[in-house]
């Protein structure tokens, strides 16, 4: 049986997964970017919890990241609607169907990166903080 935090984490993938970009989950950046861009969900940081004794539960503010890629001239516009759409997508359930109390994005900070022989991308770390509590920080 998964954890909440697997759980969560899968949530989330399948929330990015209904978006026109491809969605992978903990993979390298492939040597070509789809059409349509790419995103790449990191499990990040549970942090420290916030602990409440009666009864037993462990507050989390975990940190996910997901890193949003497009290639192309029209990388600006097709990066700003690719951003657009994940905040949609969030925000079309902030508790992920029940499973985090919720879900906030932040604001992505993006890079022009060079590609020799290629057009240049568009990437920016999107960090996504998931707000849930659990009864065990490794089982629960």
């Amino acid at each position: 049986m998964p954890t909440s935090r697997e759980t969560i984490l899968a949530a989330l993938h399948a929330r990015i997964s209904a978006l026109p970009a491809t969605a992978l989950r903990g993979e390298v950046l492939p040597e070509r970017v789809p059409t349509d861009g790419l995103l790449i969900l990191r499990d990040g940081e549970p942090g420290e919890p916030e602990v409440t004794l009666s009864p037993l539960r462990y507050h989390y503010q975990h940190r996910a990241e997901i890193e949003a890629v497009v290639q192309g001239a029209d990388r600006d516009a097709a990066f700003d609607t690719l951003a657009a759409s994940i905040g949609a997508a969030l925000a079309t359930d902030r508790t992920l169907g029940g499973l985090c109390d919720w879900v906030e994005a932040e604001a992505p900070q993006p890079v022009d990166l060079p590609v020799e022989g290629a057009a240049s991308l568009k990437a920016a770390t999107i960090a996504v903080v998931l707000h849930y509590s659990t009864d065990d920080p490794l089982g629960g």
